[in-house]
């Protein structure tokens, strides 16, 4: 039986795959781009997005030609990629494999972020059954957070205990909602817990469940290319992977080194005070790691959304190439990359 809320869901599906099967009577075979150039979409940056802002500059440098446009919503971004109007583009990984599930030539190549979701509720809420018939904040039916919510309490309250889900909105909402006693709960990214506790308006809330922990090998946004233009154009699509890659590495490095990007790219969106906390909770969470996807942790994340009824079964080769992450995990140092490099069965 369906519920008004997957009647939702199916429809936002079935309009990304409209979009998709249109753009691709429409396009040619091209890629799009140069040897030299090439375009990277962004909807509404944000920190994950600053390490991306980064490795333009850094490409930049080297001599390459890159555009940064922003996208009103992910569906255009794909749109464009599909269309060779775009090369790359970091976004929630649900829509790409919506797209590559319609034959979309565009594959993941690199991890933007890692999964920065956690649950926080009230201070009586110390369990998923403590939600039941309580509201919950949510963003959308489509979002990914939702998507780990639904699939955290159908696994983790018991049978028949669900929260009454409340369409908020924007994380400023939600957090406001929860701290106003409007909802008992709500999926917040680490950075809006962050700027709660700042605010000094977080002390009666607590996180309920991380789900990096419950969730591992979750990779809810990545960064991902046009096909075509990965194959003919590989010199600058692995220039662009490099420097993304160093640019993680620096951040784990030196989270002062995260602030200043901050302070660069986003340089209204962060007090210092707050800058500097973020920035250490993002580094010691380990979230920035654009070469640790592996084949495994892909198959994790299609099936994720497969078994979330987002997207039909593939298998992770059909929707990631992951050879630009090895070319620039190989030029780290090898105690860095021995995690991944061992899944991938390299090594001794």
């Amino acid at each position: 039986m369906k519920t008004p809320a997957s009647r939702r869901r199916l429809k936002r599906l079935r309009a990304l795959g409209v979009i998709v099967s249109a753009t691709l009577l429409l396009a040619g075979c091209s890629g799009g781009g140069s040897d030299n150039s090439f375009t990277v979409a962004l909807i509404e940056p944000d920190i994950a997005a600053v390490p991306l802002l980064a490795a333009v500059d850094a490409v930049r440098e080297q001599g390459f030609d890159v555009k940064v446009e922003e996208a009103a919503e992910p569906e255009l971004a794909i749109e464009g990629l599909v269309r060779g109007d775009y090369q790359f583009s970091a976004e929630a990984t649900s829509p790409a494999l919506i797209a590559m599930s319609k034959g979309a030539p565009i594959r993941i190549v690199a991890d933007a972020i890692g999964n920065q979701w956690a649950v926080y509720g009230a201070q009586n809420r110390d369990s998923c059954d403590h939600l039941d018939g309580r509201p919950f904040g949510i963003f959308s039916e489509g979002s990914v957070a939702t998507a780990m919510v639904r699939q955290w309490v159908s696994e983790d309250c018991r049978a028949g205990s669900e929260p009454e889900y409340l369409t908020i909105g924007g994380s400023d909402a939600r957090a406001q909602a929860l701290l106003s006693g409007q909802i008992d709960a709500t999926a917040l990214e680490v950075t809006d817990a962050v700027t709660l506790e700042r605010a000094g308006g977080g002390k009666g809330l607590h996180r309920l469940v991380d789900f990096k922990e419950v969730f591992p090998g979750l990779h809810p946004q990545t960064v991902y290319a046009n096909e075509d233009y990965l194959g003919e154009h590989r010199k600058p699509s692995q220039a662009f992977i490099d420097a993304l890659v160093a640019e993680h590495r620096k951040i784990n490095a030196d989270p002062g080194y995260l602030v200043s990007l901050l302070k660069k790219y986003l340089p209204d969106a962060y007090d210092d005070a707050t800058a500097k906390v973020t920035s250490r909770r993002y580094v010691e969470a380990g979230l920035f790691n654009a070469a640790g996807l592996t084949p495994r942790s892909v198959q994790r994340t299609v099936d994720f959304f497969s078994d979330a009824g987002i997207v039909k079964r593939m298998p992770a080769e059909d929707v990631a190439d992951l050879s630009f992450i090895d070319r620039a995990a190989a030029a780290q140092e090898p105690v860095a990359q021995e995690p991944a490099a061992q899944e991938r069965g390299e090594g001794s």
